[in-house]
């Protein structure tokens, strides 16, 4: 089916936060029919796979006020305006997790919800890390974990890791580390 049959008739802020943007849509269907989308606008994610030299790959833990429980995560964050992927990348493992990394390498790219935001996360494996120490913003809390990739897999098997976008990108992990394998 072709994009072009989908047209954008008019655009409308609800609300802007900055997050995101609640927006609306008036467009028009493949069939001539008129039709409303509201949707979160977000311009992107990324998410850090941290791996260190032994191999045990770096998580963070903290509480998520939404969901009222501790999640572990690997470092992520919202693309800031002005940030290539790549960069914002690099500013969220060094504020959440505080490692710089001297190897990145783009593994795989999603949408983690699909139907109800435009946002793309971008994920990127970083390898050779340095500890520079972490600088979180204010609002954020982090414990540091260094866990193996079968710990991590264990986690998402009994339920203790639940993040979404953190079982997405340790699937393009996984991926990546068995093309290496061979």
């Amino acid at each position: 089916m072709s994009d072009a049959a989908w047209s954008r008739l008019s655009k409308e802020t609800v609300f802007s936060c900055p997050y995101y943007v609640l927006s609306h849509d008036r467009y028009r269907l493949p069939g001539g029919d008129v039709a409303d989308y509201h949707y979160v606008d977000i311009p992107g994610s990324t998410m850090v796979v941290p791996r260190l030299a032994d191999g045990r790959l770096v998580l963070v833990s903290q509480y998520r006020y939404l969901v009222g429980r501790d999640s572990l995560e690997f470092p992520a964050g919202g693309i800031k305006p002005g940030y290539e992927p790549a960069f914002n990348a690099a500013e969220e493992l060094r504020e959440e997790a505080g490692y710089r990394a001297a190897q990145w390498q783009k593994i795989g790219e999603f949408a983690p919800y699909n139907g109800v935001s435009n946002e793309m996360c971008h994920v990127f494996l970083a390898t050779e890390l340095e500890l520079v120490g972490a600088e979180p913003e204010a609002t954020e809390f982090f414990e540091i974990r260094h866990v193996t990739p079968d710990a991590v897999r264990r986690a998402i098997e009994d339920g203790s890791l639940w993040d979404g976008m953190t079982i997405a990108s340790f699937r393009f992990f996984e991926d990546w580390q068995r093309r290496e394998s061979r």
